[in-house]
């Protein structure tokens, strides 16, 4: 489901938000999430993710305009009114309470029984797998369960919407990962809407929906993971989201499908056009390195190929990662599956490496 689909649950209608009355850490954001979304904001430190999620919450206040939820707005409703379920980086979870003490507090400030309480506590338990950890406190827990707790206690009231902040940030990398597959299965079951804020590209891509890239308090592009990785809208995106290679150029000449690009040693390829719109125009082509071939058997008769130097061979098991010099760049990567068929390369060799144009793109050059 996306918000073009369906009446917006949430929305941002020009909303900016300034701590000291000058610089704008959120600038005009419009923005609509579908109910039952997993919409993601991906950016890095700084980029207004986190203080856009604050908004939403409560527990920042736009400087200008306004966010619904609902359909009705909520600039002027304190966060405990929300009806908002929040998890943090950091759990947030009551050290001198148990496990169920803390999931009891957010029911007991809504005025639920006692009786419904218990049950929808049990209920929240089995959901997260952590029903026998329910008369433990926090500091007997691992950070994994830890984190599980905090999650369920953001679903036991039964929110629409879950908002997490970097929740799972202080994870090893295995639990992470397992953590992830958790928090997304469990949403879609649940049906919640769940806004999600991260730094971690990867993480955004396996999770989400839609996901909005940030960048100086401006969202880049919002879009379906797959659209964001294969057909980014600038070089900021293309360069942010996955790995990605870029060869500087100038545009000889354009078409509405095509543009054809002279590289800096002269070589002229043929790419898409982003927003380039004109000959002349420095640009920079972008090419992800799992869309390279090293072998030019591999390859159309149709496709570009180049001269390279080879730098630097890695075997990583699953795939090789091959650094070589072309076009004046020498940090350009090339990344092949592990197969029998395929070769691998050592410094020095120098070779021919080739992609379809379809593959490449070129954007105006992102400013200094």
């Amino acid at each position: 489901m996306t918000a073009s689909e369906a009446t917006a649950f949430v929305a941002f209608d020009r909303v900016q938000k300034s701590y000291d009355g000058e610089t704008l850490v959120v600038k005009d954001l419009n923005l609509q999430i579908a109910r039952g979304e997993f919409f993601t904001m991906l950016g890095a430190s700084g980029s207004g993710k986190t203080t856009c999620l604050m908004m939403l919450a409560g527990l920042e206040t736009a400087t200008h305009g306004e966010i619904t939820l609902n359909g009705k707005p909520i600039n002027h409703i304190p966060p405990h009114k929300r009806g908002i379920g929040m998890v943090f980086q950091n759990y947030a979870l009551f050290p001198h309470m148990t496990v169920a003490e803390n999931l009891a507090f957010p029911l007991e400030v809504r005025g639920i029984s006692k009786a419904e309480r218990e049950t929808k506590i049990t209920r929240a338990l089995d959901m997260v797998q952590m029903a026998e950890f329910g008369g433990r406190r926090p500091a007997q827990l691992s950070g994994g369960q830890q984190q599980r707790i905090a999650l369920a206690r953001a679903l036991v009231f039964e929110p629409e919407l879950v908002l997490m902040d970097e929740p799972l940030g202080a994870l090893d990398k295995q639990l992470r990962e397992s953590l992830q597959f958790e928090i997304t299965k469990l949403a879609k079951d649940l049906g919640i809407c769940t806004v999600y804020v991260t730094h971690d590209q990867t993480e955004a891509l396996t999770m989400s929906d839609r996901v909005a890239v940030f960048e100086d308090g401006v969202i880049q592009q919002v879009d379906e993971p797959d659209t964001l990785y294969e057909s980014p809208q600038n070089s900021f995106v293309a360069q942010f989201i996955g790995e990605n290679n870029t060869l500087e150029g100038v545009v000889h000449s354009i078409s509405e499908d095509v543009a054809v690009v002279r590289l800096s040693n002269g070589d002229l390829i043929d790419t898409i056009p982003v927003d380039i719109d004109q000959p002349g125009q420095p640009t920079v082509v972008s090419i992800r390195p799992e869309r390279v071939e090293l072998d030019r058997n591999r390859l159309t008769e149709d496709a570009h190929t180049l001269k390279a130097e080879v730098q630097e061979f890695i075997y990583m098991g699953d795939i090789y990662r091959t650094r070589i010099k072309v076009a004046d760049n020498d940090d350009f990567v090339i990344k092949t599956r592990n197969a029998p068929d395929q070769s691998r390369q050592k410094p020095g060799d120098v070779i021919e490496i080739g992609w379809r144009a379809e593959d490449c793109r070129a954007f105006i050059p992102e400013s200094p």
